[in-house]
């Protein structure tokens, strides 16, 4: 990228500063939510939250009453309505609503009420399903969706073009990212609706846990995907929103992929399953693979710190310290009645 493309894509705004502010996390409570809270406790920033109970974030004047009230100087659009294949396949209303709502509601009352700075996180599954690899930014919109996931992917790209309008026409500090798949601490385990890394690991752990022979998993096993630890994640979007001003997204990622055959391997021996992982072609692959290109964030100074393997391992580990957390609670509560 010569130097007029990278003036383009970076912006010349001076770094933009946490240190003192008011910073929302829309969503704290998520996967990506709870990172980003954990990660912001370092920027000597005041973090404010509402919870489910408190605002709803589908309704537009409840969204705006709690942000007047609350005055963030800084917020970052972590909230989503998200799930795997079977997931998107089966809620696809929910899936165009809520989000829409989401980005509709948030970004415009933080221009209304002149919010300093809005980070809004897309995703790599917004890319075309057949795209050249490694995906880079401007790619988006090229050729058609995955129709797996068509109602999140138009929702979060009218999010981005969102973004973009405001800073185009109001001027508004709003920037965007697409981070690639994210998995870790938090995570949703719930086979109905979890993505690939957290079913793997549950279905894997139950088939260890009884004995079975063999765990079926849906696909080839052929598409190859990216992964990123979600607090590399976090520590990425809070390099960005504090160094980046631009109308572009940008992509978040490491830059490696993965075959899902190559992956359930992987994570097999952090279980420490010994069956067989049996394919079922007759489900869904999905895109055949997803890939960022990362060169803008590597330009921008940021790279990934945590390996998938360490990465898994950490996933899993939350995952059984979450169920033993469970049957300590069921405990008391037989005991108790």
């Amino acid at each position: 990228m010569g130097a007029h493309g990278k003036q383009a894509l970076f912006g010349t705004g001076a770094p933009y500063a946490l240190k003192g502010k008011r910073v929302w996390v829309a969503g704290h409570t998520g996967m990506v939510g709870s990172a980003l809270t954990r990660r912001l406790g370092r920027e000597n920033c005041t973090l404010i939250a509402a919870g489910r109970e408190e605002v709803d974030l589908r309704r537009q004047a409840d969204v705006e009453a709690w942000m007047e009230a609350s005055r963030p100087q800084a917020v970052l659009v972590a909230a989503a309505t998200v799930g795997g294949i079977h997931a998107n396949r089966s809620r696809p209303a929910e899936f165009i609503y809520d989000n829409l709502s989401i980005a509709l509601n948030i970004m415009h009352a933080a221009y209304r009420l002149g919010v300093e700075k809005l980070l809004y996180l897309g995703s790599s599954c917004i890319y075309p399903k057949v795209c050249t690899q490694p995906m880079t930014e401007d790619l988006l919109l090229s050729g058609p969706l995955e129709p797996t996931n068509e109602c999140y992917a138009m929702a979060k790209l009218a999010g981005l073009t969102m973004a973009s309008a405001y800073r185009i026409q109001w001027n508004a500090d709003f920037i965007s990212a697409l981070p690639t798949n994210l998995y870790g601490p938090g995570d949703n385990f719930d086979l109905s609706a979890s993505h690939v890394i957290p079913a793997l690991l549950r279905k894997l752990h139950e088939a260890k846990a009884s004995g079975n022979e063999a765990v079926e998993i849906w696909g080839t096993g052929r598409p190859r995907r990216e992964f990123l630890h979600v607090d590399d994640a976090a520590d990425a979007l809070v390099h960005l929103m504090t160094r980046y001003s631009g109308g572009r997204p940008v992509n978040i990622g490491c830059g490696q992929d993965i075959a899902i055959a190559d992956l359930a391997a992987l994570a097999a021996d952090v279980v420490g399953y010994r069956g067989r992982l049996v394919y079922d072609p007759g489900m869904p692959d999905g895109a055949p693979r997803k890939l960022l290109d990362v060169t803008c964030m590597t330009d921008l100074g940021w790279r990934p710190q945590i390996a998938l393997a360490d990465g898994l391992r950490d996933a899993y580990a939350w995952y059984l310290g979450r169920n033993q957390g469970r049957k300590k609670e069921t405990s008391r509560f037989l005991l108790s009645s």
